[in-house]
């Protein structure tokens, strides 16, 4: 297996695994512990639509997808704060009308379309050096916000009414965080696919949260548990000659299911 890092597309795919699970470490945490994870597949599906508004008019439809998904994401938020309309509720519409624009831009586009099934699948053999460099500039961006708020991050992920009475920036660290969702989300896309998206954001932190409860010691685990995941999934799918992006999924639930599981037997042990 030595030999597959000689080849760029591999290189690349290497490259683009590890960026991405730093990525989905860092927003995923936020995600988990603000219990926003029906937000994420609501993001994730609303991008559909882009991707076929894309593939339709002939455009780059990861463009199109993001703006979909940032919209989306900005709509939920802002229905939920000034329309008294229920969060759960706004995050249906804005799910449901994604797909199903997705699927009328897709019928309406003539010819067949190949690159589809990378979005909907993921193919992570597909990443180029420019994919690379948008995960790093987008990688970096949400490190350093992070950095830069981050007492406001954790205040506002696990009470938003109390970092209001901080005179905290939580309109501002809200919006601000819904793009870093949304914008993650269409772009690793390419890796895992819209339909096993939701899993990358959510398990590897369900997993750390298993080890600690401290927020920043929680990204940082999710991190490298997102990053054991992907390698030993981009390595495994090349032994069984399956897709990447399953597998990953795959091996990072079996990690936490094992987890879970010591930890049952450890608590039924101390009892005992």
């Amino acid at each position: 297996m030595i030999e597959l890092l000689n080849y760029t597309f591999f290189q690349n795919a290497l490259a683009g695994a590890i960026l991405v699970s730093i990525l989905c470490g860092i927003v995923g945490t936020y995600i988990v512990v603000r219990r926003l994870v029906f937000i994420s597949g609501g993001i994730t599906h609303a991008s559909f639509g882009g991707l076929g508004l894309g593939f339709y008019l002939g455009w780059n439809p990861i463009a199109t997808a993001t703006l979909f998904a940032v919209l989306s994401s900005f709509g939920v938020e802002w229905l939920s704060r000034r329309e008294a309309v229920r969060e759960d509720s706004a995050i249906a519409v804005f799910w449901s009308l994604g797909m199903a624009l997705g699927v009328l831009f897709i019928f309406l586009t003539p010819g067949y379309m190949p690159g589809m099934t990378e979005f909907l699948f993921g193919n992570i053999l597909t990443i180029t050096r420019t994919d690379l460099l948008v995960y790093s500039i987008l990688t970096v961006a949400s490190a350093l916000f992070f950095l830069f708020f981050y007492r406001s991050i954790l205040y506002i992920a696990f009470d938003s009414q109390f970092a209001k009475t901080k005179k905290l920036p939580v309109a501002f660290i809200e919006y601000a965080m819904m793009f870093f969702i949304a914008t993650t989300i269409v772009f690793s896309i390419r890796l895992i696919g819209i339909v096993l998206l939701m899993s990358m954001l959510t398990v590897p932190q369900m997993t750390a949260n298993l080890f600690t409860k401290s927020f920043k010691k929680m990204i940082f685990l999710s991190v490298g548990i997102g990053i054991v995941c992907a390698i030993a999934g981009l390595f495994l799918s090349y032994v069984l000659n399956v897709p990447s992006g399953a597998l990953i999924i795959i091996v990072s639930i079996i990690i936490y299911l094992i987890c879970k599981i010591y930890f049952k037997f450890r608590q039924s042990m101390i009892k005992a």
